[in-house]
């Protein structure tokens, strides 16, 4: 798939480019109502524990923007470290057949 911002490749079925955040037009509606959206973590796209991209995934944001607001959250209002780590516990992994929306979440063969 292509960037439609800044035509360089991404993973098919992304919503976001990797290269430069833009959001990407969306595809064909599917044939099967979609099942409904469950909040997890992401095991594929994450940084510490995939809670901000599975955050992302669930409200349809981009990841970075995310994890920059819970950044924030920790300096600022010193809560978001405890909530974090709460739902680190609570949250389960996305199962690996799942296919996220994120570029790199598809197996690189």
């Amino acid at each position: 798939m292509i960037c439609s911002n800044c035509q360089k490749e991404i993973a098919e079925g992304s919503k976001f480019c990797y290269n430069c955040g833009a959001k990407q037009a969306g595809s064909a509606a599917p044939s099967v109502a979609p099942a409904p959206k469950r909040l997890m973590r992401s095991c594929r796209n994450k940084k510490i524990a995939g809670v901000c991209a599975g955050l992302a995934e669930y409200f349809d944001l981009d990841p970075t923007i995310v994890r920059v607001i819970w950044l924030l959250a920790i300096l600022f209002a010193g809560t978001g470290f405890l909530v974090y780590i709460i739902l680190w516990i609570v949250l389960p992994c996305a199962p690996a057949t799942a296919t996220m929306s994120f570029p790199g979440s598809a197996a690189q063969i």
